[in-house]
């Protein structure tokens, strides 16, 4: 599969930490955020695509554009700087925890020709695992960089990591052995 093209998949970065299990969420978001950013710098330098696939914060007239304001208005706007998307960079808006439900991305992807998703961001036990089992159904490669995803508990993110080894087949690397196709 080494001739497949690549695309990294940032999900839920764009945040406001303004919920439930923020407390929780943030040290592990705070080590991730520099294996995102140099993630992120590889793929543009590479020309790979960056999709960032982010929740909508329940306001349905939002767009990239207010979102990603409203997370740089934050409180934790630290964490939101270093990986805002660039220019070239492509966003869809979802409601669910999965990258895939009710969201125009699959129809992206196929028209990107890409059929490895390198999957980063939050919350590895629960978004990013669910986006592993819709693409690995969707007969996607899927690479996880470990540490390039944020967990609310270890042993569940643990958990989940070997699940999606285990039961999608995914590759669990550190995310400077990633590998970025562009074709």
């Amino acid at each position: 599969m080494s001739h497949r093209r690549s695309a990294v998949i940032v999900i839920d970065m764009i945040n406001t930490y303004d919920h439930a299990d923020a407390d929780l969420l943030l040290p592990s978001v705070q080590r991730a955020v520099p294996s995102i950013v140099h993630l992120i710098e590889r793929a543009r330098e590479r020309k790979v695509p960056v999709i960032y696939v982010n929740d909508n914060f329940g306001q349905w007239r939002s767009h990239h554009g207010e979102i990603l304001q409203t997370a740089l208005a934050g409180p934790r706007s630290d964490l939101v700087e270093p990986i805002r998307p660039d220019e070239d960079s492509l966003f869809v808006v979802k409601a669910r925890h999965s990258i895939f439900y009710e969201t125009p991305l699959a129809y992206l992807l196929n028209q990107l020709k890409v059929h490895h998703t390198i999957l980063c961001g939050q919350v590895t036990e629960q978004c990013v695992l669910y986006s592993a089992l819709d693409a690995h159904i969707r007969h996607l490669q899927v690479t996880v960089p470990e540490d390039a995803v944020a967990h609310i508990h270890a042993d569940l993110a643990q958990a989940a990591l070997k699940m999606m080894h285990t039961n999608m087949n995914a590759d669990i690397v550190d995310s400077g052995a990633v590998q970025l196709r562009a074709r």
